[in-house]
């Protein structure tokens, strides 16, 4: 029971997160069972399971806020379905000790290029119409945001969020909205992909429906919080808790004891916390645009309403 409570948790966090910055579900869950020793296959199988109800919920509550551009979730999620199907089919058919070293790099790669994208400020967009987005860039970054979310667990979110948002400076209540809708097309055919190639050997019902729960309740206050919290900062946190959390599975690949993993991990925590904090700061001292005063009209000072004190010109 406290295992189950522990990946709900993990799951409410997660869509909490990523609702909010449109990525971290998939990899925040992901990166927790395979820490618990599940295998890559079984481990991305559960969460986009999982996913398929979260997605649905948080797509329906982004449209209900009004965070949602439909031809931007067509245009990229018809071939992140694609892209996810193919990266399902392939990840069910590889097998080996090589291939959970192999997908914590990946993980640990998806951390870095999202705090680098938070500090370069590339998760503020400007506002402008969804549709100035290039076609020629939407179907690759679908296509390889979509495979990577599937042999990765993840992937979906940090790649197609923070790249739309750099490419087009779309409004990020658009971007965010709109890749998590189109994240319930990758989710359905990641998961008929790992169904197909590995049916339900290995997928424990109780660990998906805890994820499910805990994400599910967490997806509206997400598209409530997508319009008031500072996605760069969030962006800083969710990176962090990747490179903490699969450093830690690649130093126990290489052996690496306890006493060694222990300062490493904690060092790169205080890191991100020192990023996050002089984010913050840097979005708080930027001065804030004066509203605009309309001019003060002025009676002519010999009018008898002239304010009094009011000299003659």
């Amino acid at each position: 029971m406290r295992r189950l409570l522990v990946f709900a948790l993990a799951g409410l966090v997660g869509q909490l997160v990523d609702g909010a910055l449109g990525m971290a579900f998939g990899v925040t869950t992901s990166t927790v069972l395979l820490s618990n020793g599940f295998s890559p296959a079984v481990a991305s199988a559960s969460v986009h399971l999982a996913e398929v109800g979260t997605t649905l919920s948080s797509g329906v509550a982004h449209w209900r806020f009004g965070n949602v551009s439909w031809p931007l979730v067509r245009r990229i999620g018809i071939p992140g379905a694609v892209g996810a199907f193919a990266g399902a089919t392939v990840l069910s058919s590889l097998t080996g000790d090589w291939l959970a070293p192999a997908v914590a790099v990946v993980l640990f790669g998806l951390g870095a290029l999202v705090i680098v994208r938070a500090v370069r400020g590339d998760l503020k967009g400007e506002r402008h119409d969804p549709g100035q987005l290039r076609r020629r860039l939407l179907a690759p970054l679908g296509l390889s945001a979509g495979f990577l979310d599937a042999v990765g667990g993840g992937g979906w979110g940090p790649v197609a969020t923070p790249t739309l948002l750099a490419a087009g400076r779309v409004e990020p209540r658009l971007v965010i909205g709109s890749v998590n809708a189109a994240e319930l097309l990758v989710t359905v055919a990641a998961s008929a992909g790992f169904l197909l190639g590995l049916g339900t050997q290995g997928i424990e019902v109780p660990l998906v429906v805890a994820l499910l729960v805990g994400g599910v309740a967490a997806a509206p206050l997400a598209a409530w919080l997508v319009r008031h919290a500072d996605a760069s900062v969030l962006g800083v946190v969710v990176g962090t808790l990747l490179l903490v959390t699969n450093a830690r599975t690649l130093l126990i690949e290489v052996g690496a004891p306890g006493p060694v993993r222990l300062p490493i991990l904690l060092a790169i925590g205080v890191a991100g916390a020192v990023v996050a904090v002089r984010v913050r700061r840097a979005h708080a001292a930027r001065p804030t645009p004066a509203p605009a005063t309309a001019p003060v009209a002025t009676a002519d000072p010999g009018s008898p309403g002239a304010p009094v004190g009011v000299a003659r010109q």
